[in-house]
């Protein structure tokens, strides 16, 4: 994924390079920043927070009148799930209109002619791929309309499935506006793209003779820069294509999956951590952690840690909290005695931490993909979560003062000051019972996963508008929520198009002959737990983590299952080392974030975050060779839950 991606915080297909021509560089600004916004696009600005307060108020209005009315709005849960799908249309589709749909970042490298050029092969197969999906969507949707299921009394379900088709459709037509400067290229792309629709439903070839081509020319485009679903989704597309399948196989498999029971705690969860990243929470908490830890050895590597691994936890990603902490932390560090070089990758490795933490997002889509019970992969993530966070603290009280001039001995802590740590844990006092109100609501029973969510983010919204007042309602409110949106759609709409992708591998049987083969060449599972750490590192450091929860877990599932793997801990490896995999050189996300972010060669970050990684992957290799770190919890509550 792009370094340039999340910064907005997701990313442009093809970002703005300023030896593209003027006309190609007038358009990207024209496209992405409009002199006078139309009526169009104020509608569409407010889609996205409407969508989501109402996502917010539904489950958390469910909780009240269970709890105090004893009643229910009866079709809580379905609204909900359906409201989660048009959520993760509207925000691809603005996604798509700012240019911020995730994309690998091998575009930027491009300049001139060739970037042009990429923009415009990869905006035509882009376009392609998802106007493939608005028919398929479209497909399915006729299919549905002739079942006559109700989604309310009088409001037949297919009219909400028509998101489906619609979305599509429309990112289509933007990236077809996006893949040139001027009206004949844009004609050309489509001309094009209407060729190779043409192509697939009157082939005068065997599909399957065109299934390797196809994939080939798509590999290309997303080399040049075409958005991450549409390399997914039309991997799934070409693959059904060429084995004869139907193709509508890919939008049920993607309507299956947002209107997932669970799901809805997605959005919700980033929401509640966009409320409070963009609010005055880490300035308070950044002084609680200086002033309660300022007088231990560290304390500024405690500070850095715990602060990273709160934000992570219910942003959902690293991306967002070195984006954001990023240009906070670093100066504190080197003011701490830390050297440039340990303090750049101190800020890198920690950013990824908290993935493992209850209620980050991987855990979640993890859970609902293997089909674990929720609370049983949180609590199987504490205490490797935890062992990782001590690790990161050793390394980073050892790395205090090292290479930079000044004497370990000269490095001692400040003063404890119990007037300031008073004062700051009051001022961040409800910051601090935001752990509290989630997790209490995960664990207690009087709330499902999806209304905890909800009244987390309700409590965010609460602190940041209503008692600090770090957001203004109207001014601020809107932005934050569509900017939250907007990552939203980006991942989901990743998600199901990898679940079609996924659907297909397992018709091909592709699980069952993986495992097939394991049971045949694989007969101890440390052996295959080492070389399962080693691949994931490499698929974590060049996939997207949510595509890879999707494509990878059903093929690990089979085998785990063979090999007598408790789904929880074999989960649990597997974040522990997308974790690592976001270190992993040279193109692993949180050092091309942290390239962009603080304005230093990715490769220095690299060789920067290299002690930390070594000291990360130490504890992954405790993760995986030690399973009660991670079952005990969730074996303990079993026997204490009646």
């Amino acid at each position: 994924m792009s370094a340039e991606s999340l910064l907005l915080p997701v990313g442009r297909a093809v970002g703005e390079n300023v030896d593209q021509p003027a006309d190609a560089r007038r358009e990207n600004r024209r496209i992405n920043n409009p002199p006078h916004p139309t009526l169009c696009r104020a509608i569409e600005n407010l889609a996205l927070p409407l969508l989501l307060a109402a996502l917010v108020a539904i489950p958390t209005a469910e909780i009240v009148l269970r709890t105090f009315f004893h009643a229910s709005l009866g079709n809580a849960g379905s609204l909900a799930q359906h409201l989660t799908l048009v959520v993760s249309l509207v925000g691809g589709v603005l996604a798509a209109r700012d240019s911020r749909l995730l994309a690998l970042s091998t575009a930027s490298w491009l300049h001139g002619s060739w970037a042009v050029r990429a923009r415009w092969f990869s905006g035509a197969i882009a376009a392609t791929v998802s106007a493939a999906l608005g028919l398929a969507s479209a497909q399915f949707v006729a299919a549905e309309r002739t079942g006559g299921a109700l989604f309310f009394p009088g409001v037949p379900l297919w009219i909400v499935q028509s998101v489906l088709p619609l979305g599509f459709g429309v990112i289509a037509w933007r990236l077809l506006r996006q893949s040139a400067a001027t009206l004949r290229g844009q004609v050309a792309a489509a001309l094009v793209c209407a060729g190779l629709l043409a192509l697939g439903a009157w082939s005068p070839v065997s599909p399957a003779a065109l299934t390797l081509p196809a994939l080939v020319v798509l590999l290309a485009a997303t080399v040049a820069g075409a958005p991450i679903f549409t390399a997914i989704g039309g991997a799934g597309l070409i693959l059904f294509w060429g084995a004869d399948l139907p193709v509508a196989a890919m939008p049920v498999e993607h309507y299956r999956l947002t209107v997932n029971p669970a799901l809805p705690s997605l959005p919700l969860f980033t929401l509640a951590g966009y409320l409070m990243a963009e609010g005055g929470s880490a300035r308070r908490l950044m002084r609680l952690f200086q002033a309660t830890c300022g007088g231990l050895r560290g304390g500024p590597a405690i500070a850095t840690t715990m602060i990273c691994a709160f934000f992570t936890a219910f942003t959902g990603g690293s991306g967002v909290t070195i984006l954001a902490l990023g240009g906070l932390l670093m100066p504190m560090l080197v003011a701490a005695r830390y050297s440039d070089r340990n303090a750049l990758g101190f800020v890198t490795g920690a950013g990824s931490l908290g993935i493992l933490l209850p209620p980050c997002l991987p855990v979640i889509l993890y859970a609902i993909i293997a089909r674990v019970d929720m609370t049983t992969m949180f609590l199987g993530g504490l205490g490797p979560g935890l062992l990782l966070i001590v690790l990161t603290v050793a390394w980073g009280a050892w790395a205090q003062g090292r290479g930079s001039g000044v004497a370990s001995l000269e490095c001692q802590p400040s003063r404890f000051d119990t007037r300031e740590a008073r004062r700051a844990i009051w001022a961040a006092k409800w910051e601090l019972l935001l752990p509290v109100v989630s997790l209490a609501a995960l664990f207690s029973g009087w709330a499902t996963p999806v209304e905890a969510a909800a009244v987390t983010a309700a409590y965010a919204f609460i602190v940041e508008v209503l008692i600090h007042r770090d957001l203004h309602l109207w001014r601020d409110c809107p932005r934050v929520m569509s900017e939250a949106g907007l990552l939203v759609g980006g991942i989901l709409l990743i998600l199901g198009v990898a679940l079609g992708l996924t659907n297909y591998l397992i018709d091909a049987q592709i699980p069952d002959h993986l495992a097939a083969w394991a049971a045949t060449h694989i007969h101890s599972r440390w052996l295959f737990l080492l070389g399962l750490n080693l691949v994931l590192i490499a698929v974590g450091s060049v996939v997207e983590i949510f595509a890879a929860i999707v494509v990878v877990v059903p093929l690990l599932i089979p085998i785990g299952a063979r090999l007598g793997i408790d789904p929880v801990h074999l989960g649990i490896i597997f974040l522990a080392n997308m974790e690592l995999g976001f270190l992993a050189p040279p193109i692993g996300l949180n050092l091309l974030l942290a390239s962009s972010r603080l304005k230093r060669p990715v490769a220095e970050v690299a060789r920067a975050s290299l002690p930390l990684l070594a000291v990360m992957f130490l504890g992954v290799l405790l993760i995986t060779y030690f399973p009660p770190l991670t079952t005990w919890l969730p074996q303990l509550f079993a026997r204490s839950t009646p």
